[in-house]
């Protein structure tokens, strides 16, 4: 497709180019945001690696009935509902790796951020969440 091509677009159907713009412009702010934010988004290879090497604590967000369905083993459960960054679970670890975990990844998201104003320093959010963790065929413990 060409330049000429494209502006000839452009100049036939003016309303979904600026939706384009709009969106591509939108998304850049978030990925910036989300790089600005100290908020990393790792996949299930690197939560096994920080699980492994650097004692990340895993803090599952989903409900309990899901997380019993089946978890990361050794994550903490913690309903989004009754999330603070100052409950005892977490504060302890401040300064530990705390890698958040939703059932796609967009949930914790928030609640990284949230974490992040609370002072804790090294948080990341698994990128796809128990999704992709399952994707990549890591196993999950049901059960509490």
């Amino acid at each position: 497709m060409s330049y000429a091509e494209i502006a000839a677009f452009a100049g036939r159907h003016p309303q979904l180019s600026i939706a384009l713009i709009a969106i591509t412009l939108a998304l850049i702010g978030v990925e910036i945001a989300l790089r600005l934010g100290g908020i990393r988004r790792i996949g299930p290879a690197v939560l096994v690696a920080m699980m492994n090497r650097e004692n990340a604590l895993v803090v599952d967000l989903r409900s309990p009935g899901d997380f019993e369905k089946g978890h990361i083993a050794g994550a903490k459960n913690v309903q989004l509902s009754q999330f603070d960054p100052e409950n005892k679970q977490l504060a302890p670890a401040k300064a530990l790796p705390v890698v958040l975990v939703c059932q796609s990844g967009q949930t914790a998201q928030g609640a990284a951020s949230r974490m992040r104003k609370a002072g804790f320093t090294q948080v990341s959010v698994l990128d796809g969440g128990v999704q992709a963790w399952r994707g990549a065929d890591l196993p999950l413990v049901k059960g509490r």
